[in-house]
């Protein structure tokens, strides 16, 4: 099997994950369903992870090993902020995880990731597949919704948009794609992470953007 057809396999498991840069700061976005084939495992799985006051990260592809690509993230970014003093660069957070996928692409770890944050340099989204494989992105999506995700992003997003000008957009992009992906549904999480951290939207907030739409 060649590694294209490899990554084909781990990357459209299901889910629909987003992640754009904005001038003030990082959206991510993801729907909760957990599938098993055909089965619905979980109509509220997490997929949105907080890794620091400045940074976050979405999974795609097998739960456990996402998790545990979640879980090493989060540790040596603790471990980072208190051997150097200041909160871990977005840039090396992604390296560390592209090296921890590569290390294993023998027998891969089945998750791809997005890293975004915002730290010294400015917001930044890196996103990582399943062999370790890095590109910094302005607008990117994942899992097997991405291609509907997409449709919405190319046409609607622009760089160089305000957080508050890109939330309706992303949260069309999950919705349209949850509509019609039969891996990605249920409902959806967004994060924003800017200059005063990290926080999800309520509940409330998401029904304003979606009726908005």
């Amino acid at each position: 099997m060649s590694n294209n057809n490899v990554v084909d396999k781990l990357t459209l498991k299901g889910t629909t994950t987003i992640g754009v840069v904005c001038k003030d700061g990082v959206i991510l976005a993801s729907d909760t369903r957990v599938t098993m084939g055909f089965y619905v495992a979980h109509k509220h799985g997490k997929k949105i992870y907080k890794i620091d006051d400045h940074m976050a990260m979405t999974i795609s592809g097998t739960v456990a090993d996402a998790q545990r690509t979640v879980d090493i993230l989060t540790a040596n970014a603790q471990l980072y902020k208190i051997n150097m003093g200041r909160p871990m660069p977005i840039n090396s957070a992604a390296r560390l995880m592209a090296n921890l996928l590569f290390s294993a692409r023998y027998i891969p770890l089945a998750t791809q990731v997005l890293i975004g944050g915002v730290d010294d340099t400015g917001p930044h989204v890196f996103s990582i597949d399943p062999f370790g494989s890095l590109t910094e992105e302005k607008c990117v999506a994942t899992g097997s919704g991405s291609p509907i995700a997409y449709g919405v992003l190319e046409d609607k997003f622009r760089e160089g948009m305000s957080v508050a000008e890109a939330l309706p957009i992303i949260v069309r992009a999950v919705d349209s794609a949850m509509k019609r992906d039969t891996a990605s549904g249920d409902s959806f999480n967004v994060a924003v992470v800017d200059a005063n951290g990290y926080r999800e939207l309520t509940e409330e907030e998401k029904k304003k953007l979606l009726a908005a739409n």
